[in-house]
């Protein structure tokens, strides 16, 4: 009996220290035992933002979107907040700008807030930052429209410049043909003795000086009659191009196109309609459509917790490892710090101070040397063909006074040798990654704090 009881006290005791762990790990994910600070951004068209949706300060994973409100009206916007670490609260200024991005085409939707400017104050907590609408697909419709148009009166304005340039042509040619028939019969009077031209030509003198004249003047004609000839080869250059026919083509496609745009306008437009009708129970589709974005905010956000708890549970971490859940694209620089992958015993690490790499630019910002390039390649290229095909990771530090130009002068420098890495040796941009640590290396290295960057060179693929 006394064996069974410890037995049923010790199970007692493991599900509850379960429970813990798990109750921890979620708290964890949500940075429920962080500080925080709220904000408001509004905006006409969400393109997809849900509840539970990432939040990005200056790139950096800050937090997630809490609610979303619905407007009441079409005047009225959608009232969207947002939850961010305290840690991040200096980037935020009263003139950041919020915009709603994807990643990639069709990736997922996140909040990104900007860096204000030095000059501008803190934002205040519970403040509304700016925002910023996406861009929509029928707005582009509309510019694609305008610009056809430009293109139809251009073309107009093409074909009546040739259509005159023609006419003043033809009238050059007929005026020079008139010219050579006036002085043939000048010449023809002047050898037959017509005229006091005609007597002067009895004298020997002045009859030489004519007949220099004379064929000079032909000389001159000659040169008119080619040119007449070239004139008229350019005006059946132009006939037999058939490029009046041509323009008029052009011009009819682009007619033709002008009302396709309009034909599939106006099918869009039937198409907003039928949507925005009220259904057979006479609700409209506002309504329907606020009812739809809160059943997918409470499920999206559901969805969530349940997804980041199972990549963290130790049940079934190793399956998420294996299906890619180490993205180097996006990596989270505390649970960078905490993973052995980055710190294993069989993994090449290069330290490198920012003396040897960076130098100041004219407007404050750092920039690679030519001697930090040159540092850069013959650090890589000693390590031969592993570099091809190993995970690399560019760690980014920086020893600066506060915790807002660490973050960012650590990520700017991680991000610049990444860069420069990527395209000198070519590399699987998949395989590169970055992260910004500030001046704090990952626990268990040579070195407490640092200035500079790390390449870390992974042993082998997870």
């Amino acid at each position: 009996m006394a064996n069974k009881n410890f037995i049923v006290g010790l199970f007692v005791l493991a599900a509850l220290g379960l429970f813990a762990v798990g109750l921890f790990m979620i708290g964890n994910r949500h940075e429920a035992f962080a500080r925080h600070v709220d904000f408001y951004a509004e905006f006409t068209n969400l393109s997809g933002l849900t509840k539970g949706a990432k939040v990005q300060v200056a790139g950096m994973n800050a937090g997630q979107v809490l609610e979303i409100g619905i407007p009441d009206s079409p005047s009225s916007r959608f009232r969207v907040k947002v939850r961010v670490d305290e840690r991040l609260h200096g980037l935020i200024r009263t003139d950041s700008l919020a915009i709603i991005g994807t990643e990639g085409v069709v990736g997922e939707t996140f909040l990104s807030v900007g860096p204000g400017s030095p000059q501008a104050a803190a934002a205040a907590p519970l403040s509304t930052l700016r925002s910023k609408e996406p861009t929509e697909l029928a707005d582009m419709l509309d510019q694609a429209k305008g610009t056809i148009a430009d293109v139809d009166i251009a073309v107009k304005n093409a074909n009546t410049l040739l259509a005159t340039t023609g006419g003043n042509l033809n009238d050059t040619l007929l005026g020079a043909k008139a010219t050579l028939g006036n002085v043939n019969d000048i010449v023809v009077g002047l050898k037959q003795g017509r005229g006091p031209a005609g007597m002067l030509l009895r004298d020997e003198a002045l009859a030489a000086q004519i007949r220099d004249t004379i064929a000079n003047t032909q000389k001159a004609v000659g040169n008119v009659n080619h040119t007449s000839l070239q004139a008229d080869s350019l005006l059946s250059d132009i006939t037999s191009r058939g490029f009046p026919q041509k323009i008029d083509d052009t011009l009819v496609s682009v007619k033709d196109a002008a009302t396709n745009f309009d034909a599939s306008s106006q099918q869009i437009r039937q198409t907003v309609s039928q949507l925005t009708a009220p259904d057979q129970f006479g609700v409209t589709a506002g309504d329907n459509l606020r009812q739809s974005l809160t059943n997918a905010n409470a499920a999206t956000g559901n969805l969530a917790d349940n997804t980041e708890a199972l990549k963290h549970n130790f049940l079934v971490r190793s399956f998420f490892r294996h299906r890619g859940y180490y993205n180097l694209s996006r990596i989270n620089p505390d649970s960078y710090r905490k993973d052995p992958l980055f710190r294993k015993s069989d993994s090449h690490r290069s330290w490198l101070t920012a003396d040897q790499l960076f130098s100041q630019a004219s407007d404050g910002s750092e920039q690679l040397t030519a001697d930090g390039k040159a540092l850069l390649a013959r650090t890589l290229s000693q390590y031969g063909d592993v570099i091809l095909e190993s995970p690399i990771i560019v760690e980014g530090y920086s020893d600066t006074d506060s915790l807002a130009n660490r973050i960012a002068t650590s990520r700017e420098r991680s991000i610049l040798v990444r860069t420069y890495i990527l395209n000198y040796f070519q590399l699987n941009p998949v395989n590169l990654g970055s992260v910004a640590l500030e001046s704090r290396p990952p626990v268990g290295l040579d070195h407490q704090s640092w200035n500079g960057v790390a390449i870390v060179i992974a042993g082998r693929k997870q």
